[in-house]
């Protein structure tokens, strides 16, 4: 046994599939880097890091209600949500209908006649809509948004370019109803999650908040200075929150990396997000495999049964960590009567979840660290964390706390504390409609 595991350490260690490999203080200190230099320049580096005018100071009025829609990617999701004297938010009148373009191509006037028409039964019961928009789009000045692209299963090419909260009121406008008090506030799913921490902690004493999404894809979002954000106009007093982009972040280790980039579709973009993410733990995993195979770690046997089965995915190799003598799943049957099989397979994808736990560490560090918050323990920053990647995958987010204890707390002195906010799209639409 000793000698597979040493075997299996000298693997991982060449080909940096391991959380040795990636050096907190100096991956952290390149992520500060391209932080300020994407709030400086459009253009300035891989973080896009996107203004969006919104705050995460203001207090919620108790009482108040606001309009919420939430287009996600296959529904659009429409309701009311009202905040108690307890800022406990109370969702009412919900609505759930598919998102216009999915299965035909749409005009943009049919799409925000679409969008209209489950709008309009709430029209009148608040002058506030929050729009959880969780498509890339520009954030304007007066909290509207304008998409750059939609993902290819939303097929409306005619709404890139236009303001999608002007086009809606001008829609609900042609049909007789009175808009000239409406307000529209866009954000994207991070800003929301940010925003839903907000919302669902109310009167604790948190020093800032961090939204962060960790399934499919991956992205963060937290309250810059407006005096930090030179790209834009917008003054040197208070803050407002920026959409990183964080799986843009450009960035790997070693040679394995850059070949499962050259695998993917981009493989210039999104490389952070291509080492951490739910799309593509699973297909990096089964590269990394492949390779310990070619290099002699696994058996013939274990090689002939693991070329039969299916490209892994997250969910599968999550599996093996969570169960790896249940015979149900196909990776406990491809080591199945041999032991030094099944502990280098297990050995590697420890590993490798908890390489990508360290760099979402270090993701998190970042944001914190950017933003100044979080030196008083008794006050510390809200991470609001969505996402099944995060929760469900084994160990990834045991291991990422761990981490953040290690650096961030023990050797920044900084101080954050994790919360599950279920339906945090709609809470933080809600938020960002009422204080736009």
């Amino acid at each position: 046994m000793s000698d597979v595991v040493a075997r299996t350490e000298a693997f991982l260690q060449k080909w940096k599939i391991t959380p040795d490999a990636v050096d907190m203080e100096k991956v952290c200190g390149r992520f500060l880097d391209e932080m300020s230099r994407g709030l400086a320049s459009h253009h300035g580096g891989s973080l896009r890091m996107i203004p969006t005018y919104a705050t995460e100071s203001e207090s919620i009025a108790p009482g108040k209600s606001v309009i919420v829609l939430d287009a996600g990617g296959t529904n659009f999701r429409t309701c009311l949500v009202t905040f108690d004297e307890h800022f406990i938010p109370h969702i009412s009148e919900f609505r759930k209908s598919g998102m216009p373009g999915v299965k035909e191509e749409v005009s943009a006037e049919k799409f925000f006649s679409l969008l209209a028409d489950d709008v309009e039964r709430l029209i009148d019961k608040s002058d506030k809509i929050g729009f959880c928009f969780s498509y890339a789009a520009d954030i304007l000045p007066n909290h509207d948004g304008v998409p750059v692209v939609f993902s290819k299963e939303i097929k409306a090419p005619e709404v890139i370019g236009k303001p999608v909260g002007a086009s809606l009121l001008a829609e609900l406008s042609r049909r007789g109803h009175d808009v000239s008090k409406k307000t529209v506030s866009v954000v994207n799913d991070t800003v929301a999650t940010l925003l839903a921490g907000k919302a669902a902690s109310g009167a604790a004493s948190w020093d800032g908040f961090i939204g962060f999404i960790l399934g499919t894809g991956t992205n963060t979002a937290y309250s810059e200075l407006n005096s930090a954000i030179t790209k834009i106009d917008c003054g040197t007093v208070g803050r407002q929150i920026i959409n990183v982009e964080s799986g843009s972040f450009d960035f790997w280790l070693g040679e394995l990396d850059e070949k499962f980039f050259a695998s993917t579709k981009i493989p210039s973009a999104y490389h952070f997000e291509k080492m951490i993410s739910g799309a593509y733990l699973g297909p990096y995993s089964h590269m990394v495999v492949r390779q310990a195979i070619d290099d002699g770690l696994f058996s013939q046997v274990f090689a002939d049964r693991f070329a039969k089965i299916e490209p892994l995915t997250t969910t599968t190799m999550s599996h093996y960590l969570e169960m790896p003598l249940n015979l149900d799943y196909a990776l406990v049957r491809c080591v199945d009567g041999n032991e030094d099989d099944a502990t280098a397979l297990w050995m590697i994808l420890n590993s490798f979840i908890a390489r990508a736990a360290k760099l979402t560490a270090v993701n998190l560090s970042a944001a914190v660290l950017k933003s100044g918050k979080g030196a008083d323990p008794r006050r510390p920053v809200c991470i609001n964390a969505d996402g099944t990647t995060y929760y469900k995958t084994e160990y990834l987010k045991q291991y990422t706390e761990y981490y953040l204890y290690e650096f961030l707390q023990r050797r920044k002195k900084r101080y954050v504390r994790f919360v599950r906010i279920e339906d945090s799209p709609v809470l933080g639409a809600a938020i960002a409609g009422l204080l736009g």
